[in-house]
């Protein structure tokens, strides 16, 4: 089947787009350049030849200068030793910035990632739900009491801040995810020094501005901005960093868990996914069809927890995937800058490139195109959604994160045979069922290995639940109250008593 595909063209004259956008790095409270002067630009991946901002090209030294403003502030900064209810306060004001200036920042992320604006709205107040919850959970954070250790002990089990924190952030998401450690981090007493990627940089510095007008101490959140080799892998290898949180590609993640191994510190992953959405016979078809289309592709694919696997009951195949086609075709690509545009551009060129060779690997295995396959105009980094049918497990794009909005298709004839479907990927980051018995839903949610799942629903998330990873999908949990663990410290006291006087 061919779909007819909508596309909004980019408005190369948009206002928004004009205007030099020179950000510099957060160190210590002062905003400040590379101590080399020397920048990255980022030209727009959906309206060539516009630069929409201006980095500076950290380097190693200045990435130094950041952790020890971290470090001081940690060591001897007041942050840590602040009432919970004194954080939580400076917390909140920054949730409520980021709500203040939801415009700007999601113009930041439309321009520089690519996204559509609609969708970068959502997701800027959303962060500041994050900041906000985390906020309150500061208040409470516990440890343990132990009183049945006889007449003469008493156990207590402290919580401290784990220290200096090294965050590492990817280009699809970055005030959304880094909204997702920072706010966990800082509310459990460390300090943070943050490396947003070089292609997405802005939306993470403003938002570290915001919190220091809203009150945050000097060295608390420190930005450092540059090429990861330069400035990021610094912070798995440092000894002034205690714990470092990384989430991007499978195979830095490699890099950064055994660097970290190395110098024996923390270590927090969320690497890759390849996410199933199991339909069963009695699924709700329409219900399924509108998430499965959202899920495949939301952000133009790009999305570690993007459903891009459907395996889907033989007996219902047809008629599933002529509704999800259906549904794929209303999507709206085009100009990020237009309210009525869905999905935006890809990150950039190259990775376009890896998107169209990954289609075309999975025509010459074999796999045929159910619509999409194609560009969408004539410049710009646009992808047209596309579902591809008589997918093998053993095909790259059965196997490989491609990022992109590809949705490749599978049918099974019996339950187990959908579960192994599931199961038959390197990575668990994230999975879905869709049916209309229960038992069913969470019987196969129980046996596949994801550590985010849905049933009857895909994408939906909240401050209150943990995310990460199965298998090679990372290492840690985030959000939630478990989210703090990640960022904390327990300390055993066992104290000895003497005899009641």
């Amino acid at each position: 089947m061919t779909a007819h595909y909508r596309f909004i063209a980019p408005r190369l004259d948009d206002p928004r787009l004009l205007g030099d956008r020179r950000y510099s790095m957060l160190i210590g409270g002062a905003s400040v350049p590379a101590l080399s002067g020397e920048t990255i630009t980022r030209e727009s991946p959906a309206h060539p030849g516009h630069i929409v901002s201006t980095i500076p090209k950290g380097s190693r030294a200045d990435a130094e200068r950041a952790i020890a403003a971290a470090r001081a502030a940690f060591d001897s900064g007041p942050w840590p030793r602040m009432t919970g209810a004194e954080r939580s306060r400076i917390m909140y004001r920054i949730g409520e910035s980021i709500e203040a200036n939801i415009e700007e920042l999601a113009t930041i992320e439309a321009l520089e990632v690519g996204k559509a604006i609609s969708q970068a709205r959502g997701e800027m107040g959303y962060s500041a739900e994050l900041w906000r919850y985390a906020a309150g959970q500061a208040r409470g954070l516990e440890g343990e009491t132990y009183n049945d250790l006889g007449t003469n002990a008493l156990g207590l089990v402290l919580r401290e801040a784990a220290g200096v924190v090294g965050i590492i952030t990817p280009w699809n998401f970055p005030l959304l995810i880094g909204s997702e450690r920072i706010p966990w981090a800082i509310g459990a007493g460390c300090t943070v020094v943050i490396k947003p990627s070089e292609f997405t940089s802005g939306s993470t510095i403003r938002m570290a501005e915001l919190a220091r007008e809203a009150g945050l101490p000097d060295g608390v959140l420190n930005v450092i901005t540059g090429y990861g080799a330069d400035v990021g892998q610094i912070f798995a290898e440092h000894p002034d960093v205690d714990a470092v949180n990384f989430t991007g590609s499978q195979r830095v993640g490699r890099v950064i868990g055994s660097l970290a191994g190395q110098n024996i510190k923390r270590v927090g992953l969320e690497l890759g996914g390849k996410g199933p959405q199991v339909v069963f016979a009695d699924a709700d078809l329409d219900a399924a069809a509108a998430k499965i289309s959202g899920g495949a592709f939301h952000c133009s694919g790009q999305a570690c927890i993007a459903g891009s696997r459907l395996i889907v009951a033989d007996s219902i195949a047809d008629k599933l995937l002529e509704k999800v086609e259906a549904l794929a075709a209303k999507i709206v690509t085009g100009d990020p800058l237009n309210d009525a545009s869905n999905v935006g551009a890809l990150i950039h060129h190259a990775h376009f490139e890896k998107v169209v060779g990954y289609v075309e690997e999975g025509k010459a295995d074999g796999a045929t195109i159910y619509s999409g396959g194609t560009r969408l105009g004539e410049a710009g980094a646009f992808f047209a959604p596309t579902i591809f049918t008589g997918v093998k497990p053993e095909m790259s794009i059965a196997r490989d994160e491609i990022f992109g909005p590809v949705l490749s298709t599978f049918r099974f004839s019996d339950p187990e045979e959908a579960i192994a479907l599931a199961n038959d990927t390197p990575f668990g980051l994230s999975a879905c069922v869709w049916t209309n018995n229960l038992s069913t839903g969470l019987q196969a949610i129980r046996r596949i290995k994801a550590g985010r799942t849905w049933i009857n629903g895909m994408g939906d998330g909240t401050p209150q639940m943990p995310i990460g990873g199965y298998k090679q999908s990372g290492i840690g949990r985030e959000l939630g109250r478990h989210g703090f663990d990640e960022y904390s410290e327990l300390k055993n006291i066992h104290v000895t008593l003497t005899d009641l006087r």
